[in-house]
């Protein structure tokens, strides 16, 4: 496990879910996967938020890991988010996704439940029973309605030792202090609001898992390596640098302007989605169009 925790780090992009039609597009998944190791992305996250999980099925989902891993071919960690609102799919996305050969599990806190702490720890300390894999917890309460407290953090870690980090999708740079101080520097903090990948990484995160990763997945990369190299200035300029790409994700819902932006610079083929999502309106192509010329990407 030693060797595995060691490279998971850095920029770690979720990678969308391009579709045609109602349908995957399995082929143009793998190119995307592709292209995420030949720009310098250290690993790559399946099935994150940006993929739009809540509207894929566990066969599709599972479908999608192979894929990735197929792709990858060992050369960068392969993360994958095995989490649901329902635990017996958590149980069979972990244990496809371990069974296929991931190099560690990102579980997302259990959405529309509202559990209390203690059935957050017993959920996860079953989970872990279930994989030996590296799991570390997706904290994002502004979709999930529930918080992840410190305290709740220490009592499943007391039980699963390979609870290795979290990833952190929460205005709140004092609860990564917090974590850090009362965790250890070996946990990993990965940044999950692209705006702060620079402020956490700054203060000891590990990495990032940023959706702008699909969009120019070099240059978060390159953002992670200088604060490794301790070279803050060159970071803070990248930092600024993404600024604008970085707060267009939250212009509609996300993947919502990531799709678009991906369209628009030619990644992927369609700009389709599954109900209850949707394309851009024209307003918003009209000013993603803005960013993107801002940013050099078009």
């Amino acid at each position: 496990m030693t060797a595995k925790l060691e490279a998971i780090r850095g920029s770690i992009p979720p990678i969308i879910t391009p579709f045609r039609g109602d349908q995957i597009d399995y082929d143009a998944y793998g190119k995307l996967i592709e292209r995420q190791v030949a720009e310098g992305s250290h690993g790559v996250l399946v099935n994150g938020t940006t993929s739009e999980p809540a509207t894929l099925t566990v066969e599709e989902r599972n479908r999608m890991v192979d894929i990735a891993i197929a792709a990858v071919g060992g050369r960068v960690p392969v993360v994958v988010a095995a989490g649901s609102q329902s635990h017996a799919e958590t149980i069979a996305l972990t244990e496809h996704a371990t069974k296929a050969g991931a190099d560690a599990l990102l579980t997302v806190t259990p959405y529309y439940t509202r559990p209390p702490q203690r059935g957050l720890v017993e959920y996860y300390c079953d989970l872990g029973k279930r994989s030996p894999l590296p799991l570390m917890i997706y904290h994002i309460p502004g979709r999930t309605a529930v918080s992840v407290t410190l305290d709740t953090l220490k009592a499943i870690k007391d039980r699963t030792p390979h609870l290795v980090g979290i990833k952190h999708a929460v205005n709140d740079l004092a609860f990564v202090a917090d974590m850090i101080h009362e965790l250890g520097k070996d946990w990993k903090v990965f940044a999950g609001l692209e705006e702060l990948s620079y402020p956490i990484m700054a203060i000891g995160g590990c990495g990032t898992m940023n959706a702008v990763g699909n969009l120019a997945p070099k240059r978060v990369s390159e953002l992670c390596e200088a604060v490794w190299k301790n070279d803050l200035a060159e970071a803070c300029r990248l930092h600024y640098s993404l600024l604008e790409l970085n707060q267009a994700v939250f212009f509609d819902t996300n993947p919502i302007a990531i799709k678009y932006m991906m369209k628009r610079m030619g990644i992927i083929p369609q700009n389709d989605h599954r109900l209850p999502m949707a394309p851009a309106t024209p307003e918003l192509e009209k000013r993603l169009d803005g960013v993107l010329q801002r940013a050099g990407l078009v």
